[in-house]
Formats: C-alpha cells, sequence, structure tokens
C-alpha cells in the first residue's frame, strides 16, 4: 500500500538523514483523522515537484515530525495539460475538478460560458476559485501527486485566449465527427482541452474557438456529463504520452 501523502509548505531545507515536520491542519490530519504511528511510512510533498520519503518519529500535539530517508525532485510534467471547464450546477464543477486531479492534469481554468447554468458573480468567483483549490489539493494528496494542479481565476471567453495561443487546443463538440483519440499529442507544450456546460456551446464560441487554430473533437457516441468528460478527454490524451508509460512508481 503506497504511503500516505501530507503537504508541507517549504520542503528546500530537507536533507536525507534530517527531519521535517508537518504542522497545524497537516498534522491534524495526520495524526487525529489518519492515525499515523511511529515508524510508519509517510510522503511529504510542496505541490511543486519534491516529494520527501520517510516514516514518522515523533507524534505531539500540533506536529508531527518526519525522518528522511529519501527526496525526490520530479520534473514538471511534459506535455501540460490544462482543461479549461465550464462552470456546471450543484457540485458537479468540484467533482470534475477532483477527477481531473486525479487524472494528472496540471491546470484547471474555470470559466464562465455562454450555457453555464451556474455563474460565478462579483465575490463568489473568488470564494468558487478558492473552492476549488482546495479541492484540488485535496485529491493531489489522494492521489500521491507531488505537484497539485494550478486552479486559475474565473475567465471568461476573451480571457482564454491568451491561454490557447501557442497550444494545441482542443474543444470537446458533440458536433464534431473527429475523435480525440486521433489526435496526435505533442511531447512537450501545453494541451489545452476545453469543456463546454450542460448547455453545450454557443455558436459564438463555436466560432471564436475555431478563429484561434482550435480544433473540434469528440470522445465517443455517447454525450458525457460536463463534469466526467474532461477527465476521460485528459485521460485519452495522457495515454499517448510518456507521462503514464514512464509513471513513477509509489512505495
Amino acid at each position: 500500500m503506497s504511503a500516505s501523502v501530507f503537504l508541507a509548505d517549504s520542503l528546500g531545507h530537507a536533507v536525507v538523514g534530517g527531519e521535517v515536520s508537518l504542522l497545524d491542519s497537516e498534522a491534524h490530519h495526520a495524526s487525529t483523522v489518519v492515525r499515523m504511528a511511529v515508524g510508519e511510512p509517510i510522503s511529504v510533498v510542496d505541490g511543486r515537484g519534491r516529494r520527501v520519503d520517510g516514516t514518522v518519529a515523533e507524534v505531539a500535539r500540533g506536529e508531527v515530525v518526519v525522518a528522511v530517508t529519501a527526496i525526490i525532485d520530479e520534473p514538471a510534467p511534459q506535455p501540460r495539460i490544462v482543461v479549461v471547464q465550464a462552470l456546471a450546477k450543484g457540485d458537479r464543477g468540484e467533482r470534475a475538478v477532483e477527477t481531473l486531479t486525479e487524472v494528472g492534469v496540471d491546470v484547471i481554468v474555470p470559466w464562465s460560458a455562454a450555457h453555464s447554468v451556474s455563474q460565478w458573480r462579483d465575490d463568489k468567483a473568488q470564494r468558487g476559485a478558492d473552492k476549488w483549490r482546495s479541492v484540488a489539493q485535496a485529491a493531489a494528496k489522494q492521489s500521491r501527486r507531488s505537484f497539485i494542479p494550478d486552479v486559475s481565476a474565473l475567465c471568461s471567453t476573451a480571457d482564454l485566449r491568451s491561454i490557447c495561443e501557442g497550444a494545441l487546443v482542443l474543444v470537446l463538440d458533440e458536433r464534431s465527427s473527429e475523435p480525440i483519440g486521433q489526435i496526435e499529442i505533442p511531447p512537450t507544450g501545453d494541451v489545452v482541452i476545453v469543456v463546454g456546460p450542460e448547455g453545450g456551446l454557443s455558436e459564438s464560441e463555436r466560432s471564436t474557438f475555431a478563429s484561434w487554430g482550435a480544433r473540434a473533437v469528440r470522445l465517443g457516441p455517447s454525450i458525457l456529463r460536463t463534469s466526467t468528460a474532461g477527465t476521460v478527454a485528459a485521460g485519452i490524451a495522457l495515454s499517448a504520452t510518456d507521462r503514464w508509460r514512464l509513471a513513477r512508481m509509489q512505495p
């Protein structure tokens, strides 16, 4: 069974044979929720690619001390998978973020699409993005990732232009006849996958993405919910890269 993973703000000082500490909420989660005990294997990540493997040396109130046995600095993944996720009603957006993180997506962009039932207005935009970041962090730890996906601020369609420039942009569209599985995925750079809302893409959005050089693709014969479509598409894209073929096996 893989060692439980916890998050530390900084691991730059970590050395093999030394110690690092989990503090505050992470220490509480390790000691009270997971009930880590002295001698158990544990991993600590900084969310930016550094992983410290070790064993629990001490469990105290507000602190869990880890004896460091190995340090792994993982390179930034290539190609980088960016998912533009349209806002969805209820908790479907959060479910999308959770599974996108688990599958290995690197950047998640909340998108206020024309047909999005849910809209983040005023201070709800900040709260919504913060909630998605919290979900991504928890899912990254659960799936033993060293990198936590970057969740951007809410974007309008116009805001997406800078994200799409210089990238392979794949727009999931039920009208398309081109299967996503037949697209050649580049070994480096950004692959942007655009996932529309429950109401589908507007004609204006289709035209805008096409003018930016995006390719409309479909997943298969069935229509997936917006909460699952991006995860399936990202999985198909990742399976065509070395990222899954060369995945590091966890202890």
